[in-house]
């Protein structure tokens, strides 16, 4: 391709990374499907003994459809830059018809090709996320039978966390840091935004609950709308839609990990989210899917929070919930394999592109493109595990050496090894 023809191809990527962007603008899932404050109130005061009253507004989206249509239009459906723009304007489209069909069966029918379900087969992986979610319950119930002694966490108040997020995001992002503000009313202890990271003031935090929110909201959600944000070649990076959620939060649950601020009961309520969803497929309403968060939560108020998780532009009376939180376990175990594998294979160098903008997994042969092309700029903002990679790369060269052992032989070698072994109890 000649120059003049190479900068019409730019143009013409330029001008449909924009038209899915303003699509996008108008398909806000969370804030269309968000409950006000008085729904839990109202709950609580009718004994939590009554589905909850929740009414939607009308999301109107023509223009974002109108937008993805006059997108395709100029794409010529052949090479992989094609193909991607082809699919985010698949994903918008879908997501567009799932907002008009907010609490209705519709709903759930559109979000399950969006999201995916609890039974439904993992893409690469011969498993299901309820599998997985499965998996962990087993492996938590297997802990529960050692007596093992851990120290009860401290908690802090919400105006301490706060500064201390204050502090740590002006350090890391600098003039570009989100505000960090003390509010009144928030459906849960936090909320993170590209501009503001909102602390309910009444709110405690343990100090893993402190560091999860600054490594995944702040660390991964913050610094790749930035970035995104700093893509004015490609606009539609800016943009976290649908279609890029799985590989998000999987990369915001890696975070914790390689951070260390996970922990087991975080772990365990990403389970319990997928097996509530799979009880609300199969027919379960609020109330059963409540009272199995309630033997599951520290408060009934985060049980409640779990269950609107599920139930949110669903069907409260069961059989159509929201399904956007499969995601998690799958993302995680997408995220990190895939790191493992980039590694192994010699090709750590594409691991920063994963923090250009909104993006997913499979979108990251078209950013090398592109990037080639000096259509995407490298990311600015970047999580500390990956501006000071040497435990990450100590990390990924040890997995590499025990990838090489056969687990289940090993396992077997312990088991005779402490058949006889009593307990050790602290």
């Amino acid at each position: 391709m000649d120059r003049n023809g190479n900068e019409r191809e730019k143009a013409r990527i330029r001008w449909i990374t924009k038209l899915l962007y303003e699509a996008s603008r108008s398909i806000r899932v969370l804030g269309a499907i968000s409950w006000p404050s008085e729904v839990r109130t109202q709950f609580f005061a009718k004994g939590a003994s009554e589905l909850p009253q929740v009414s939607y507004e009308p999301v109107d989206t023509a223009l974002a459809i109108e937008a993805v249509q006059e997108a395709r239009r100029h794409l010529s459906g052949k090479g992989a830059i094609d193909q991607w723009m082809a699919r985010q304007a698949d994903t918008l489209e879908q997501s567009a018809h799932m907002l008009a069909a907010v609490g209705t069966p519709a709903f759930f029918s559109h979000a399950r090709e969006i999201y995916g379900e609890p039974a439904a087969l993992l893409q690469l992986f011969p498993l299901t996320s309820l599998e997985l979610a499965e998996s962990i319950h087993e492996t938590v119930g297997q802990l529960a039978r050692v007596d093992i002694e851990i120290t009860p966490p401290s908690y802090h108040d919400a105006e301490e966390v706060a500064l201390d997020i204050d502090k740590a995001v002006r350090g890391h992002f600098g003039d570009a840091a989100p505000s960090v503000e003390l509010v009144d009313e928030l459906s849960s202890n936090a909320l993170a935004s590209t501009s503001a990271i909102r602390v309910r003031h009444d709110a405690r935090f343990t100090d893993r609950d402190a560091g999860q929110l600054l490594n995944h909201e702040a660390y991964i959600h913050v610094a790749t709308s930035l970035n995104g944000r700093a893509q004015t070649h490609l606009p539609i990076l800016a943009a976290g839609h649908p279609g890029t959620t799985r590989t998000q939060e999987g990369l915001a649950v890696f975070a914790e990990i390689i951070s260390g601020t996970m922990e087991l009961d975080r772990m365990q309520r990403l389970a319990d989210r997928v097996i509530a969803i799979q009880m609300a497929v199969d027919g379960a309403d609020f109330l059963q899917v409540y009272q199995y968060f309630q033997d599951r939560s520290r408060s009934d108020e985060q049980a409640f929070e779990s269950t609107r998780r599920v139930f949110r532009g669903g069907v409260l009376a069961g059989g159509a919930p929201f399904t956007k939180d499969v995601v998690y376990l799958f993302g995680l175990l997408q995220v990190s394999n895939f790191i493992r594998a980039a590694f192994a294979a010699g090709r750590a160098d594409v691991l920063r592109l994963l923090f250009c903008g909104k993006l997913d997994l499979q979108d990251l042969p078209v950013m090398c493109q592109l990037h080639a092309m000096d259509l995407l700029q490298a990311p600015v903002y970047l999580p500390p595990w990956i501006n000071d990679p040497r435990y990450l790369l100590a990390l990924l060269t040890y997995s590499s050496f025990m990838n090489r052992s056969e687990i289940q032989t090993l396992q077997t070698a312990a088991e005779l090894l402490l058949a006889d072994a009593p307990v050790v109890k602290v």
